[in-house]
């Protein structure tokens, strides 16, 4: 099992397929809140669905989802989405349990994995897309020093219409004072 300590009481893991029963569990509890950004949760109806999604992530090699664990138990997840090599760039996503929010969480499991983007994988740009009105997740890169770039008009399809969605930026030459290093 892979566990990388982010801080206190903070882990991740990368999912697998042991984790399948408490996700599904996690996001079937979250349907209403998540629903109101995410694309994926009308379809994620059972277990086996969940099942299915672990196994799509873990052939696409680019895409490395992981577990946020807090005090132990599974309540979020964070990942690349498509690392372009040829580009040196990723796009980051993430979503947490509404009774974990607010606690520095995401905050603490984005600084992490972005300074393993920029170590590890040498990547130079990571983007974060969220939706205008989700003013929680587009406060997440505000505070990690990213740039925003814009608004992506009607770019994401949300069941029964088109959102805006902002975009933020942070190349490795702006992270070495990106307050994405702050504790």
């Amino acid at each position: 099992m892979f566990a990388w300590k982010v801080r206190d009481e903070v882990e991740l893991q990368l999912l697998e397929q042991r984790h399948a029963q408490a996700l599904f569990a996690l996001s079937d509890a979250n349907r209403e809140y998540l629903r109101k950004w995410l694309p994926w949760v009308d379809s994620t109806r059972s277990v086996t669905d969940t099942a299915k999604f672990i196994v799509s992530a873990a052939q696409q090699l680019a895409d490395k989802i992981a577990c946020i664990c807090y005090r132990g138990a599974l309540c979020g997840v964070i990942g690349h989405h498509g690392l372009d090599r040829a580009n040196r760039s990723t796009s980051l996503g993430y979503w947490l349990d509404a009774a974990h929010q607010g606690k520095g969480i995401v905050t603490a499991c984005c600084r992490a994995v972005i300074a393993h983007a920029f170590t590890e994988l040498d990547l130079h740009r990571i983007v974060i897309r969220c939706a205008v009105q989700n003013h929680r997740s587009r406060a997440i890169p505000e505070r990690l020093g990213f740039s925003f770039e814009g608004v992506a008009r009607q770019a994401e399809w949300l069941y029964d219409h088109f959102e805006d969605v902002a975009v933020y930026s942070l190349l490795r030459t702006d992270a070495a004072s990106a307050s994405y290093q702050q504790a």
